[in-house]
Formats: structure tokens, sequence, C-alpha cells
């Protein structure tokens, strides 16, 4: 296992993964497909935030997804429930060699 370190545009946030991404998903909700995330899940102890980001919750109130404050970038988004043990990176934040050739599973988060 590696240990992969990405940030926003201006570097204000940064994360730090510490799992090899198999695949990346594509969800075409209603915040997903404006944002044009590339998500990459794993449990929460195996990410670190690092910086001050800004939290958006929308919808249904399950998720909040964090953006940096200064360039706008969508980083990551967590969960309300903090028992729940799954939460996503922004792969678009790392550099293209980590995620370019992994497979995507295209989520239809519309439909729910």
């Amino acid at each position: 296992m590696s240990e992969h370190h990405g940030s926003c545009h201006c570097g204000a946030v940064r994360l730090v993964l510490r799992d090899d991404p198999v695949k990346a998903a594509s969800c075409n909700c209603s915040i997903c497909r404006r944002i044009g995330g590339l998500w990459a899940y794993a449990e929460p102890v195996k990410i670190t935030i690092e910086g001050a980001g800004v939290a958006y919750r929308q919808g249904d109130c399950m998720l909040d997804t964090w953006h940096c404050g200064t360039c706008g970038c969508t980083t990551h988004w967590t969960p309300v429930d903090p028992a729940y043990q799954r939460m996503a990176v922004n792969l678009r934040m790392f550099d293209p060699a980590l995620w370019q050739d992994l497979p995507i599973r295209h989520v239809d988060g519309a439909s729910f």
C-alpha cells in the first residue's frame, strides 16, 4: 500500500490517501455532475485532510461535500453520520498517473 498526496489548486487543502485505489466512481447526481468529481472511496482512517475547507451539506443531508474556500476545488466528501465508515477523495486533486488508467464505475445518483 502506498501513500498518495494531492491538493486543491492553491494548495490550501491537502489530502493524503493511504490506500491504492483500484477503481474510481463518477456520479451523475445533481452536485457531482456539476463539480466533475472522480471519487475514490476509503475508510476515514486511510485519509488525512490538512488545511481548512468549507463544507456544503445538500439535499438528503447524508454527506458534507468539501471545497477549498480560496480556489474552490472540491476535494472530498465526508458522511454526516460518524458511524458510517466510508468517505471519498476527489481523485482529480492527485497526479493523473494515480487515476488515469483506473476503471471508472458510473453511478446513477440522479435516479435516487
